[in-house]
């Protein structure tokens, strides 16, 4: 299968889950499968990015999430050359003009920001940014964030759908769609397969277990976050540190044959995509068997 053939089959698959359709019978003999990537920001050194794609590839990564603002001709022409895929992009503006501010003209900052975002995506042939959508605090309330960024979001949907590009919502320490029930009622809202969660698998252990989030989440799932935490390590030395713990070390956090499992179940296949701390081809070796370890038999 080429690349082309194989972002439709994956956007198809996943748009018929978010729709409740049948899928093809082709589409339903199809083993279940992660496909093993990570983010950009992650690949250390001064390379081209050729060369960084080329390594990437080399060392088993079948994709990238584009996490920073980079030139379309050299980030196609370097998936052209070393054949791998430019899944999707990061909104990497949702930060710092939230789409939740009190103040209108941050919040249509932050919406040209994700419609940037959803044009990047498609020009590398990716199907999906990824959001996050609101950002509670003292100053924002609960009830206005979640008002405010639905209706922001709302003004992105007709371009998604020009241009076939689902906008994802990460689950991060936004104070925000703090219950999984909450999530799946907030996506639902949208009425639009457009819209759905990129799960971070790490990031929901500090409020819960990350497998029952996936089975009350189920098909809202679009793609995935891969990294640990440690409970007991962000009780012994602070909450940020449990992010130390080493995908598949953290024995206290993820439980990674109950997450397979759980992925299992919801009929689970696309984009993983590691989010630690990277640095050069050992290091990102490194995360790449870890990620094969946690992910062997899956599908099987």
């Amino acid at each position: 299968m080429n690349r082309r053939d194989f972002l439709q089959v994956t956007g198809l698959a996943a748009g018929a889950a978010m729709l409740g359709a049948p899928m093809t019978h082709a589409a339903e003999k199809a083993p279940l499968k992660l496909h093993k990537a990570v983010k950009l920001g992650m690949v250390g050194g001064n390379a081209p990015l050729v060369e960084k794609f080329q390594m990437l590839k080399e060392i088993g990564f079948e994709g990238v999430d584009i996490d920073r603002a980079a030139d379309h001709d050299e980030v196609n022409a370097a998936q052209k050359a070393s054949g791998l895929v430019v899944h999707g992009v990061v909104d990497w503006v949702h930060w710092g003009q939230p789409l939740s501010s009190p103040d209108p003209a941050v919040r249509e900052a932050g919406l040209e920001g994700l419609k940037t975002a959803i044009r990047d995506s498609h020009a590398y042939g990716g199907t999906s940014v990824l959001l996050v959508p609101a950002v509670v605090s003292k100053q924002v309330s609960y009830a206005d964030a979640y008002t405010r960024s639905q209706a922001e979001i709302r003004k992105a949907l007709p371009l998604a759908q020009e241009l076939n590009i689902r906008i994802l919502f990460e689950n991060v320490w936004n104070n925000f769609l703090l219950s999984p029930l909450e999530y799946a009622k907030y996506i639902d809202e949208f009425e639009s397969p457009l819209v759905g969660v990129y799960f971070d698998v790490g990031n929901v252990v500090r409020y819960g277990w990350p497998e029952q989030w996936i089975r009350t989440l189920g098909h809202r799932i679009g793609k995935l976050d891969i990294k640990e935490y440690s409970r007991k390590i962000a009780n012994d030395e602070g909450v940020g540190k449990g992010f130390r713990a080493e995908i598949g070390d953290g024995e206290d956090g993820c439980d990674w044959p109950a997450v397979m499992a759980a992925l299992k179940d919801i009929g689970f296949s696309g984009w993983a995509t590691a989010e630690v701390r990277g640095g050069d081809r050992a290091r990102l070796t490194e995360v790449s068997e870890r990620m094969d370890k946690i992910f062997a038999g899956y599908g099987a």
